[in-house]
This record gives structure tokens, C-alpha cells and sequence, in this order.
């Protein structure tokens, strides 16, 4: 299945939009929708998986990348997602542990924007 990405400003922060799924032909699609909003100077950005179904190891590895790339300019990375398919990778990997996994886009916005607010 193909990859959809978009985004838009919400709550003083970027939230680049994804539908579909994200693993090893797609990722790269996030990686620089995310980084191009990262060189457009955003520093609070949340990614809204809500449409997306599924997330393989490759995928969770750009969201890792950029968490790392934001915090070293002062910034913040959240996530929503709600399909327990996406979830549960956050889970087994212990990364829930790094991301509190929001259900709404919104939220995620909100909370990245008082990370670095």
C-alpha cells in the first residue's frame, strides 16, 4: 500500500499527516517530509499516524532519526497513532517508553508545542 503524506500547522506546531503504511519502500517518504519541515525551521512537530495501518522496524527507524535530529536543535518530536498494529511496535520496542503515543493529532500538537515552547 502506497503512503499519503501531507501537513499542516496546528496548536504552534507542524503535523505532518501520513496514510497508509510506512515500512522499507515508503519510509523514505516520511524521512524527508519530515526533515523538510525540520529545514524549514519547524522545531515542534508531531506526526499523525492515525492513518496509518502499519509501521515495520524501517519506519520506526526514520521517526527515531528524526526525534534525534529535532532534539539537537532544541526541538520535539510526538506521534498519534491509533491503530494497535502501530502501537504495539512502540511497545516491543520499548520506544513508548521515549514517545507518549497520543490518539489525537491534535494533542500530539499541542504537546510538542509546550515541549519546546
Amino acid at each position: 500500500m502506497a503512503l499519503t503524506i501531507s501537513t499542516s500547522n496546528s496548536n504552534g506546531a507542524v503535523v505532518v499527516h501520513c496514510t497508509g503504511e510506512i515500512d522499507v519502500s515508503t519510509a523514505s517518504q516520511l524521512r524527508d517530509a519530515v526533515q523538510q519541515v525540520i529545514l524549514g525551521g519547524s522545531r515542534s512537530v508531531a506526526i499523525d499516524m492515525t492513518g496509518v495501518s502499519f509501521m515495520d522496524s524501517t519506519g520506526l527507524g526514520v521517526v527515531v532519526g528524526r526525534l534525534k535530529t529535532l532534539r539537537r536543535e532544541g526541538g520535539t518530536l510526538t506521534i498519534a497513532a491509533t491503530a494497535e498494529r502501530v502501537r504495539r511496535v512502540f511497545e516491543i520496542t520499548g520506544l513508548d517508553k521515549v514517545f507518549v503515543l497520543y490518539r489525537d493529532p491534535a494533542d500530539a500538537a499541542r504537546a510538542a508545542a509546550e515541549t519546546t515552547g
